[in-house]
């Protein structure tokens, strides 16, 4: 087999494409062929050692995969060989064939390519977790998406417009909004490029206040932080939920007092944790994204295909936050 593997930390360019035997699957694991991988903010954290999980080294980035499974482990009952899977596995899906656990995977639809089912269960299975488990969306109230042109962006608006939701998209360029509009938002706000000095911060501010009108947002996603948080929180409305994601533009520093004034809630979602901890719930939410999936009211937005062997250059352009969508390797 080969794999793309991160032999110390550093970039993506510091990626070596490499030959390795190939696994053998232990009791309840599967051997996969790997015909393709989604690429999401976490490996660009992981191969810097930034990520709050540290694999061993040598490891290929790429968590999120979909294949053919081609060998079953003791134990294993549920799969067969010949089987077309999609899944997060964490981490090593930047290779031709990865061993999982069988229960990491869900079935992929005959109808779906091997791109669109790797682009699906982390962005959908963050947000879908976001907004209900944590955000407590319902029908009729607003939503602020925050990087809504990203993956978990485009995921949040078509989310809360199929739960009936307001959505305003932020976004950093025409080409973004755009995609936002396509994706369904009801109105988007195109913001700079952090960092904002005191005045620019409360024009942006000013901006989203202006957006979420006399009440405010209901609920106000975020996956980039930064210095687009605090202007973010300031629109935020009575009992508003506040959900942090995740941290591409740096770690935030809220200033409480708005909490109190605002009455609201800084949750954080940490959809990972949250499967492992509550898989059956986890498994429900997976159940509902299927359906919706199949109904046409969800639809992962594979913006741009690499070769195996670009890989890091997949990384490289999610590392820029240029990515519109979702961006798979094709490894198969």
């Amino acid at each position: 087999m080969r794999a793309l593997l991160s032999t110390a930390p550093g970039g993506p360019e510091t990626l070596e494409l490499t030959d390795l035997p190939d696994p053998t699957p232990a009791r309840g694991q599967v051997l996969i062929a790997v015909e393709a991988c989604a690429i999401n903010y976490p490996d660009v954290l992981i191969i810097e050692d930034k990520y709050q999980f540290k694999p061993p080294r040598p490891f290929a980035p790429g968590g999120e995969i979909a294949g053919t499974i081609e060998g079953v482990g003791e134990g294993v009952t549920d799969w067969q060989v010949g089987d077309r899977v999609m899944g997060v596995v964490g981490h090593g899906g930047l290779a031709t064939r990865i061993v999982t656990d069988g229960a990491r995977l869900y079935r992929l639809p005959e109808e779906r390519s091997f791109a669109e089912g790797a682009a699906l269960i982390l962005t959908y299975g963050t947000t879908i977790h976001a907004l209900l488990d944590r955000g407590h969306l319902k029908a009729g109230q607003s939503l602020l998406v925050l990087g809504a042109a990203g993956g978990v962006g485009l995921a949040a608006i078509e989310l809360g417009k199929a739960y009936g939701a307001r959505v305003v998209a932020a976004v950093s360029s025409e080409e973004k909004a755009a995609a936002a509009k396509t994706a369904g938002a009801d109105e988007t706000i195109i913001y700079g490029r952090a960092p904002f000095d005191k005045d620019q911060s409360k024009a942006l501010a000013e901006q989203f206040k202006a957006a979420g009108g006399r009440g405010g947002f209901d609920v106000i996603y975020d996956p980039v932080g930064g210095d687009y948080a605090e202007p973010a929180l300031r629109s935020i409305g009575w009992e508003g939920r506040y959900l942090v994601v995740g941290f591409p533009a740096g770690i935030p520093k809220l200033p409480l007092n708005l909490t109190l004034l605002k009455s609201c809630d800084v949750c954080g979602v940490f959809w990972g944790a949250f499967a492992a901890r509550d898989p059956q719930a986890n498994a429900a939410h997976v159940e509902e994204l299927f359906r919706l999936w199949r109904e046409g009211r969800i639809a992962p937005r594979v913006t741009e295909t690499f070769a195996f062997d670009r890989g890091g250059d997949a990384i490289a352009k999610m590392a820029a936050r240029a990515a519109i969508g979702k961006l798979v390797v094709e490894v198969g």
